[in-house]
């Protein structure tokens, strides 16, 4: 398969795992690394000498691309953007801020760097930034979201109509279908979260992934619409609560370690996306990538016949 994506990055497949706090690590971005898609590292959970052990694991692990993702607000200082170039790492995505702050730091490095945006304006702004590509997230996806919650179709079609540059799709995509209709509306490849989450190399409680299984289409809530951070997260009774009442704090995420690997459901929002609906099995990474390049052909090819 020959794109934008996959010519400027190297990888086999344009799919990129979404930088999940405490998942993304070695375990799960290697598997996908190795499966031909771009597994990335999180920076998000703050643990930077665990995020730095786990980036120095990944060459030990793979020997094709991966990345590391830089959430800007959550960054102290220059500490982070150091260490990812000292290490050698060749592809950063940026997200939660202006990468303007830090992008020439990076590229001067040799990374290249994709942000991730949710909306139009924030596009721009990336765009005018000098950043190498966008990661457009729409509204379907899990964890912290804008409040506007702009569908990923529309925001593809209306950021493709501003630039030619590189553009990954996130929100929603589980398969071949939904990277086809992604690359439809204007995107270069896809990045999938709840997909992996629920994978077999996923770190996480086996509670949590039956937990997506079994959700369907109306299975999540976003949540904290009055305040912020927003967040899209599985229906559970402790996100009842904070749907009934509207708002929340962030010590609601003060327990999420307690939810994602010791399975507690109501220890924290169990972030997710609108994509649980699809997801009907635990899979490894291996049969979740081949099987959406499988699906993409065909209904691509599908579509050639219309």
């Amino acid at each position: 398969m020959t794109n934008k994506i996959v010519s400027l990055l190297g990888c086999k497949y344009p799919i990129l795992q979404s930088p999940m706090g405490w998942i993304a690590r070695s375990q799960l971005a290697a598997a996908v690394s190795n499966a031909g898609g771009i597994g990335i590292i999180e920076t998000s959970s703050g643990e930077l000498e665990n995020c730095k052990a786990e980036i120095e694991k990944m060459p030990t692990l793979t020997d094709k691309i991966f990345g590391v993702n830089l959430p800007i607000l959550f960054l102290k200082d220059d500490s982070m953007i150091e260490m990812v170039a000292s290490c050698g790492v060749k592809f950063v995505t940026t997200s939660a801020g202006d990468p303007a702050k830090y992008i020439y730091k990076l590229k001067d490095a040799g990374i290249t760097v994709f942000h991730a945006v949710p909306s139009v304006m924030g596009a721009k702004k990336a765009i005018d930034a000098g950043v190498d590509g966008l990661v457009v997230e729409g509204t379907e996806g899990g964890g912290f979201k804008s409040s506007e919650e702009v569908g990923l179709h529309i925001l593809l079609q209306a950021i493709r109509k501003l630039t030619d540059i590189p553009i990954v799709a996130a929100g929603g995509i589980v398969d071949g279908i939904g990277m086809a209709a992604a690359i439809a509306s204007g995107a270069d490849g896809i990045q999938m979260g709840t997909r992996f989450v629920s994978s077999k190399e996923s770190p996480v409680h086996e509670n949590f992934k039956q937990a997506i299984v079994s959700a369907n289409e109306e299975g999540t809530w976003i949540l904290n619409k009055k305040s912020k951070p927003c967040i899209r997260a599985l229906k559970t009774e402790f996100t009842r609560n904070i749907h009934e009442a509207g708002q929340m704090d962030m010590s609601a995420l003060g327990n999420i370690k307690d939810l994602y690997f010791g399975g507690d459901m109501n220890a924290a929002p169990a972030l997710s996306g609108q994509s649980c609906g699809l997801i009907d099995k635990v899979k490894s990474v291996q049969e979740i990538i081949d099987e959406t390049i499988l699906g993409y052909n065909s209904t691509a090819k599908k579509m050639q016949s219309l």
